[in-house]
């Protein structure tokens, strides 16, 4: 599936194939750090499939494994765009919600489970409210 998408103010924008049956939901800390939410949805595209336009500024973290883990976003304004492999990124796990086609991308597995937020694995009884 080719996907278009980009940060919220335009100065990085991307195209990408992604598999949507490789969709995931991240509960880790880091990730829940990173995206200052409950948890990070994303999709990975390989390289030769990934075309970004732009210059995202990145910050490299390392998890608990050890692991180095590029973390692109936009300097201007902080939206989280991808992230990668920082010796030889081959795959670059695209933020969900970055993608134009985002409803069209549900997740299908979690991961990290152990660092979810309780009220995270069932919004059904929370209240809905369609604006603002």
């Amino acid at each position: 599936m080719r996907i278009t998408g980009g940060c919220h103010c335009g100065a990085i924008t991307y195209e990408a194939e992604v598999d949507p049956g490789k969709v995931s939901v991240c509960h880790c800390t880091d990730c829940q750090t990173l995206t200052g939410s409950a948890f990070r949805v994303v999709v990975p595209a390989k390289r030769e499939g990934f075309k970004l336009k732009g210059e995202p500024k990145i910050y490299v973290k390392t998890g608990e494994s050890g692991r180095r883990r590029a973390q692109g976003f936009c300097s201007n304004c902080g939206t989280p765009i991808y992230s990668a492999d920082v010796a030889d990124p081959q795959v670059f796990n695209i933020r969900v919600g970055t993608a134009r086609q985002r409803a069209e991308l549900p997740p299908k597995v979690q991961i990290w489970c152990r660092s979810a937020l309780g009220w995270t694995m069932n919004l059904e009884p929370v209240a809905q409210i369609q604006k603002q």
